[in-house]
């Protein structure tokens, strides 16, 4: 997610927050700017594009001599990435400037009511209107820290907020809701920073913040408080890493360290979706109600991990919506003279925004009339721009070359599309849609409840160093993630792997059962009883040739037991929300292993992050 960093001390701010700012470069970004205390007036630079953008902006016309001030690298989320909407923000009189990370989710009421006040706001963000909000506290003489505070608790969502006063050279204040924000404690200076290489450089000794917390930061110490204004305590901690682990949490790989992100992008991934009354809402969703009950065929179209959350929301529109869905890969779309007109959705799904045949395969549809969804992470990108609709993942930056923190975010976009259609369609009801946004909505508890054992998956892969090839069997949902499963291995380990569904082992894949071969066994909840069963006598199929079977079942499956050499438990969670939780113990197997095979985890051979050529 976007970068932060805020200084106050003895040394130049500019040169402090840059550096800084440089040390987030990992976490990917869009603009950057800074912004910095002088003379009772706050001065500041912002540029769209690469942080040596700003920089080259600085040295054209410099900014003064502070040693106050704070930065931001934004990956944008609300209004396109441009020098308009890069942070910092100020407010309506330059008094007050912001930085934020996260998802303000009630910002379309707040920016009415101040604009029926009078105020104009000059971006498209939601980051604006704090900085109008805290200037007029400030102006009303309260000072920085109780203007946080009271501003704070007028904001819905998860956020970290930084903010500067011009008129007030000794602090900078920060807030943290269910968004990264920690302290860094120097002698006669202070940090803050969305992690701890933005200033690693100058202190190892770091304060963690809770929950619902302000921090101001002054020359002489830190002061932490809650929203309501009482006296709090954060966490203090000493770092241990060198730079290159801090930029990765302290993880040995930046794929790992998204692994453990993916709580938390599944939850920024349903920040915002419900309005007042309860019904679900979705990012830019400019096709009419009618045009989508007009709709009777769904094409998904994706690549490699993608397509496996199209295969997904297949099983989720059918059953949710009863529409027809073929789900199709992007490069053989368009070259098979596919059945398209005015009442087809096109749906699809890319991470970047920016996969060639993807891109390629929506022109093709719009072309033969056909309406056209995105499914992307990457705002401002060509396929979202291209299409009539568009569903952000909102996973923040994903480094690693294979996809973990990105798939789960798409098959969040891909269950809330469905209970979308659902909605408009009136398939489903009201009731229902919302029963199965809460069981979403307790997804991110539940991943983290299976992150919690991830030992037990790396002494299961280091047992596996050894082996030639590895199996994966689901049915249902459990399908896509068996193939998906597959594909880790293959492109981490460099090692035969295969997808199958169970049903089909008879029809040729038993063949590769020997003695010995790990088989992964994606097991259905026990919900859905034939399925289950049927999960269970091909798992036994297996077994009897010798096979050893790893089984990620259900807590309290017990049925499962006999029959597995290897039992990892899951969350006990509806069959078609099932993958969230099945895949990431794939995902921790596929990392583990290939690292104790000595393989780049982060940069597997041949492979590129975004396909951008057919």
């Amino acid at each position: 997610m976007c970068g932060i960093v805020g200084y106050v001390g003895g040394r130049s701010a500019q040169d402090v927050v840059i550096d800084g700012l440089r040390r987030l470069e990992y976490r990917g970004y869009d603009s950057a700017g800074v912004a910095l205390v002088h003379e009772g007036s706050v001065e500041g630079r912002k540029k769209a594009g690469k942080l040596a953008n700003l920089e080259k902006a600085i040295s054209e016309d410099p900014l003064p001599v502070s040693t106050i001030g704070l930065g931001h690298t934004r990956w944008a989320t609300h209004g396109a990435p441009n020098d308009v909407n890069a942070h910092p923000h100020r407010g309506y009189g330059g008094r007050v400037a912001v930085v934020h990370n996260g998802i303000i989710e009630n910002f379309d009421d707040l920016r009415a009511r101040l604009e029926e006040e009078g105020h104009q706001m000059v971006s498209e963000t939601d980051t604006e209107i704090v900085a109008h909000l805290l200037e007029l506290q400030v102006d009303s003489g309260e000072d920085l820290t109780t203007a946080m505070q009271r501003v704070c608790r007028r904001l819905e969502g998860a956020f970290t907020l930084v903010a500067i006063d011009g008129q007030d050279p000794d602090r900078v204040v920060a807030a943290r809701r269910n968004s990264p924000l920690v302290v860094g404690l120097g002698e006669g200076e202070n940090f803050l920073g969305s992690d701890v290489a933005a200033f690693i450089e100058f202190t190892r000794e770091a304060l963690e913040l809770g929950q619902d917390q302000v921090v101001t930061i002054t020359r002489e110490g830190v002061q932490v408080s809650t929203f309501d204004g009482r006296p709090a305590e954060g966490r203090a901690y000493h770092v241990d890493w060198d730079l290159s682990a801090a930029e990765k949490d302290g993880h040995d790989w930046f794929m790992r360290k998204e692994i453990f992100e993916q709580p938390r992008a599944v939850a920024d991934s349903l920040l915002g979706r419900r309005t007042r009354s309860g019904a679900l809402q979705l990012d830019e969703m400019r096709l009419s109600d009618q045009e989508l009950r007009d709709i009777d065929k769904i094409i998904i179209i994706a690549a490699g991990t993608s397509f496996y959350a199209g295969l997904v929301a297949k099983y989720a529109i059918e059953h949710w919506c009863r529409v027809p869905v073929e789900v199709e890969l992007s490069s053989e779309f368009r070259y098979r003279d596919p059945i398209l007109d005015y009442s087809t959705l096109v749906v699809a799904i890319s991470q970047s925004g920016e996969t060639a045949d993807t891109l390629q395969a929506i022109r093709h549809a719009r072309t033969q009339r056909s309406k056209v969804l995105a499914i992307c992470n990457t705002n401002g990108s060509t396929i979202p721009r291209e299409s009539d609709a568009v569903i952000y993942t909102h996973a923040g930056p994903e480094i690693g070359v294979a996809s973990t923190k990105g798939f789960l975010t798409q098959l969040v976009a891909c269950y809330l599309l469905a209970l979308y259609l659902a909605q408009v369609k009136g398939t489903r009801y009201g009731d229902e849609i919302t029963q199965v946004l809460g069981q979403l909505e307790a997804m991110p508890d539940h991943i983290s409840e299976v992150l919690a054992k991830a030992d037990q998956v790396y002494d299961l892969a280091r047992e596996h160093v050894g082996s030639r090839s590895v199996l994966f069997l689901g049915r249902h949902a459990g399908y896509p993630v068996a193939l998906e499963g597959a594909l880790k291995l293959k492109e981490l380990a460099y090692l035969h792997a295969e997808g199958f569904a169970a049903g089909e082992l008879k029809h040729g894949p038993i063949a590769l059962v020997e003695q010995g071969l790990p088989v992964l066994c994606v097991v259905p909840p026990r919900g859905r009883d034939q399925l289950h069963d049927k999960m269970i006598s091909g798992i036994q199929e297996v077994r009897a040739r010798g096979a050893r079977t790893i089984c990620l079942a259900e807590e309290g499956d017990t049925s499962i037991e006999p029959y597995a050499d290897v039992l990892l438990t899951l969350p006990r969670v509806p069959v078609l929300l099932q993958p969230l939780v099945a895949v990431v113990p794939l995902q921790l197997f596929a990392c583990e292993l290939a690292t104790a095979m000595g393989h780049d985890v982060d940069q597997p051979r041949n492979l590129a992050k975004s396909v951008t050529v057919e």
